[in-house]
């Protein structure tokens, strides 16, 4: 005998509650579709009625308004990659600040309302949570530490 799905048939046809829950869908479908369309519009209409006039001057690089100068496959320093990598890094870790200081802030509000009824379970999921966050910061701050050591930030 086969497991059965969460969306399962019984006798190949679906019961009311699997239908209304795929018609609550189909308003999402309709804007999808919808989007699709009036996009593709826009982007044939602009093709078909947009002028089309090219000019060398048109068709030259424009770099805010100055001339290029000199060959734009010109190779960067490794140095400025490493600078972008590290700010994305750093950026991102501190990024996940937000979502936890929120779950705290629930895991405090569980810990000052269990506190009454002498629940020990939420005080020990806020120091978790608390020394969690500790140890990801101190990480952080190692990785940091050891980056500025190895001259990463010196821009020559």
């Amino acid at each position: 005998m086969q497991p059965q799905s969460t969306i399962s048939f019984a006798h190949g046809q679906p019961n009311s509650d699997q239908i209304t829950n795929l018609h609550s869908f189909l308003p999402l479908l309709v804007l999808i579709v919808l989007g699709v369309v009036i996009a593709g519009i826009i982007i044939l209409l602009s093709w078909v009625l947009g002028p089309k006039r090219s000019t060398n001057e048109k068709l030259s690089p424009y770099e805010c308004g100055v001339e290029p100068v000199g060959n734009a496959r010109e190779r960067f320093p490794v140095k400025f990659y490493l600078i972008a990598m590290l700010f994305i890094v750093f950026d991102i870790e501190t990024v996940f600040l937000y979502p936890w200081a929120v779950s705290f802030r629930s895991a405090a509000a569980n810990i000052i309302h269990s506190a009454a009824s002498g629940a020990g379970q939420f005080r020990l999921t806020g120091q978790y949570m608390l020394a969690e966050m500790i140890v990801f910061i101190v990480i952080l701050f190692v990785g940091y530490i050891y980056v500025w050591k190895k001259g990463a930030f010196d821009w020559e």
